[in-house]
């Protein structure tokens, strides 16, 4: 959609412009203010949509700025019943016999917050948790204190990690040990004998089904982990000559993250459960089925397949996993499996909201119209004048071509001295204001669309992509991004919203709209000492670990939100962002030896006389209070 040719605004036009009604869900809204509003208190009936820009404006009060991220374990708590009740809602509708497990995989994000939050509410659901190292080992051990919950041990396993899991086995966690390469079986098996524990275990097969989207290459033959069937097969004998296959509890596949076809979920499940039926006919105890991850977010709020929006729901998936699952253990004749998946992304996603000012803009447009043509202006600038005073929509194409002949030719005159450097800049200017007008064609020829382009602004955002939104870089991830406010005015400008990070690909340049994917963003007129905010949503899920320190700008200020037993706000979590000492620290800056250097400088400008020794305290202080600052842009 182009916001010029829109004759007026309203509410619904904003939900158009910017995909609420494919993305937002039940999570976020649109007030009769114009503000994209949250809903909180989803437990006590109604919600309360609360506007971002309150939230925000109540950490400002509280000492923060942007950028900001905000936690709203609400929405944690809300998905986690989405998924558990679209299971048990399934497993009603279809009759089957055995049970739903989630685990959440604490990778997705190994937050402090959220572990303690998903554990505590989960419980209900005796919810459990996934890792993946003995880091998230520790992790779990000391957040999940439900017996009733499954822990579910992946990854790479030496002694050590080993020894954790069956120590908390014995304690009576639901531990569960995943077998995911040939060699870690006599691992487990030894340190077992050793403590004297017997274990409870899983296999990880690879599946001949292909995966789909983005991971496609986490499932089937080039999957990294997991064992191929004459493997699996091997473990069953190796356990049948030992006496100890009851150990085998669980078999585990996990086709990759964000799956966009419930097709390829769907013949998974199937294959996974012959396999399954299989391994309970050779005798082993089994009981569970581990569906892994994939259950994927909408990000794009697309209808149909793409690499990063799913072309089903939650309850489609929960659905076809329990009706597949079901039809392959009927026609094999074993109990229906208790199910366990471990969809993060899809807990995460909606959890957490990135929030930024605009502190700059840079137009190729200019306002007006070109300055009076000097007297003495060369001849190639006088023709650019002249195309000025021509243009009609009779002469378009006969307009466009002469302007971009023109306009090379100052360039070539410049550079080979003909015409100074002021020239150029006024042939620049002159040029520009013709594609603008160009531009505003109504049915401009498809020679020309390049010209809609230059038509797009650069909005410089106060944050960094490589920071907060590593998986737009690495991935090429889509996520909802809108200005949180001004949505009851008309979006007269398009726009990318680079970074401050100085680095080109440190820029949104891809979002939501009615059209499907569009390269710029409709966005409100910005002057200098606007307070212009936007909101970019979905980023609940990696984000905030896979971030780095490109340009040495660290992470944002991190705020939790609910709602109190009165509907009131509460700040219950606030994590203030790195100050650019810590950011400094993490790369090896001893901030003592940096503050002796400060002082030596400065007074080696004193000796020199080029500074006084009260300029030289004044320059301290300044790099004293910068260390101390927030690596962001500050007011």
């Amino acid at each position: 959609m182009n916001p010029s040719t829109v004759s007026s605004w309203d509410l619904e036009q904003a939900r158009s412009a910017y995909g609420f009604e494919r993305w937002a869900g039940d999570y976020f809204g649109l007030s009769e203010a114009g503000e994209i509003t949250v809903a909180l208190g989803h437990d006590r009936g109604a919600p309360r949509q609360v506007p971002i820009t309150e939230i925000v404006q109540g950490v400002r009060d509280r000492g923060m700025d942007l950028p900001m991220l905000l936690s709203f374990g609400e929405l944690l708590e809300a998905r986690v019943s989405l998924l558990h009740e679209s299971f048990a809602t399934a497993i009603r509708d279809e009759g089957y016999e055995g049970t739903y497990h989630g685990v959440f995989p604490i990778k997705v994000n190994q937050q402090q917050r959220v572990i303690q939050q998903i554990t505590t509410y989960g419980r209900q659901y005796h919810y459990g948790l996934e890792v993946g190292s003995k880091p998230e080992l520790l992790a779990a051990i000391a957040h999940l204190q439900d017996p009733q919950a499954y822990l579910v041990c992946n990854g790479y396993k030496d002694a050590e990690f080993i020894d954790l899991a069956l120590r908390v086995q014995k304690m009576g966690l639901q531990v569960l040990l995943v077998l995911e390469m040939p060699g870690e079986l006599d691992a487990v098996l030894e340190r077992a004998e050793l403590l004297g524990i017997a274990p409870n275990l899983g296999i990880r097969v690879r599946l001949a089904a292909k995966g789909s989207g983005h991971w496609s290459d986490s499932a089937g033959d080039k999957s990294v982990f997991g064992l191929h069937v004459t493997q699996l097969m091997a473990v069953v004998d190796q356990l049948k000559r030992l006496g100890k296959l009851d150990y085998l509890r669980m078999l585990h596949f996990h086709q990759g993250s964000q799956i966009p076809n419930i097709l390829s979920l769907r013949e998974a499940a199937i294959e996974a459960t012959r396999i399954y039926a299989d391994l309970v006919a050779e005798g082993a105890r089994m009981g569970l089925l581990d569906l892994g991850g994939g259950l994927a977010v909408n990000y794009e709020g697309c209808q149909f397949t793409s690499a990063h929006g799913p072309n089903y729901t939650i309850g489609e998936y929960c659905a076809d996993m329990v009706n597949a699952i079901m039809r392959v253990a009927n026609q094999a004749g074993i109990p229906h499996p208790d199910i366990i998946t471990e969809s993060g992304r899809a807990i995460a996603a909606h959890s957490a909201i990135l929030v930024f000012n605009i502190v700059d803009v840079n137009r190729y447009f200019p306002k007006g119209s070109p300055p009076p043509m000097p007297e003495d202006a060369p001849a190639a600038i006088q023709d650019l004048y002249e195309v000025w005073g021509a243009l009609d929509q009779r002469r378009l194409h006969e307009c466009f071509n002469d302007a971009v002949f023109y306009r090379a030719q100052v360039l070539q005159q410049h550079v080979q001295g003909r015409i100074s450097l002021r020239d150029r800049a006024l042939g620049e200017q002159v040029f520009a204001h013709l594609m603008k007008r160009f531009a505003k064609v109504e049915s401009i020829p498809e020679e020309m669309k390049e010209v809609e382009d230059l038509g797009v602004d650069f909005y410089y955002g106060n944050f960094s992509l490589f920071q907060s939104l590593p998986d737009t870089w690495a991935i090429e991830q889509l996520f909802p991004t809108a200005p949180i406010h001004r949505l009851l005015e008309e979006p007269t400008r398009r726009a990318v919203i680079a970074d401050i990070t100085c680095d080109c690909d440190g820029r949104l340049d891809q979002f939501l709209s009615p059209e499907g994917i569009s390269d710029y963003l409709p966005v409100h007129e910005w002057n200098p000492g606007d307070d212009y905010l936007i909101g970019v949503f979905l980023v609940g899920a990696y984000q905030e670990t896979l971030g780095d320190l490109h340009n040495l700008i660290g992470d944002t200020h991190v705020v939790s939100v609910e709602l109190d037993d009165q509907g009131n706000l509460r700040y219950t979590h606030e994590v203030e962002g790195d100050s650019i000492g810590e950011a400094l620290r993490y790369v090896e800056y001893d901030l003592a030896d940096l503050r002796q250097r400060y002082r030596q400088a400065a007074e080696h400008a004193v000796e020199e006389g080029r500074i006084t020794p009260k300029e030289r305290q004044e320059f301290v202080q300044a790099c004293e209070e910068s260390l101390r600052g927030y690596t962001y842009f500050e007011p």
